[in-house]
């Protein structure tokens, strides 16, 4: 069963999107469907929180995106990790391995 975005953690959101695009560009969609392999599809972001999200790692300088033409031959916008982006991704990466493994350590004590 797929979590749907309303179920993922908040702020874990940009965290997944930055790693979506670790490895190069990607359309927008093609975020959502990159974020869902990652997750062996135990993940699913809807469009209507996607959009806005790249929308403001854009704002922030976190990623950019570029016009281009999709494998589909449609006219789409292509995100990419900007170098504060990839920064971002290394901190935010570090800080999501110390929560879990306290929350892990909280789970097995109790």
């Amino acid at each position: 069963m797929a979590t749907k975005n309303s179920e993922i953690l908040k702020g874990t959101l940009d965290l997944l999107i930055l790693t979506a695009l670790r490895n190069g560009p990607v359309h927008g969609f093609g975020v959502s469907v990159r974020i869902g392999q990652l997750s062996r599809e135990s993940l699913f972001v809807e469009q209507g929180s996607l959009y806005p999200a790249l929308y403001r790692l854009e704002n922030q300088g976190l990623i950019q995106a570029k016009w281009g033409v999709s494998e589909n031959n449609r006219r789409a916008r292509f995100y990419s990790l900007t170098t504060s982006g990839e920064a971002a991704l290394e901190e935010e990466r570090a800080s999501w391995k110390r929560l879990s493994a306290s929350i892990n350590m909280v789970l097995r004590n109790a």
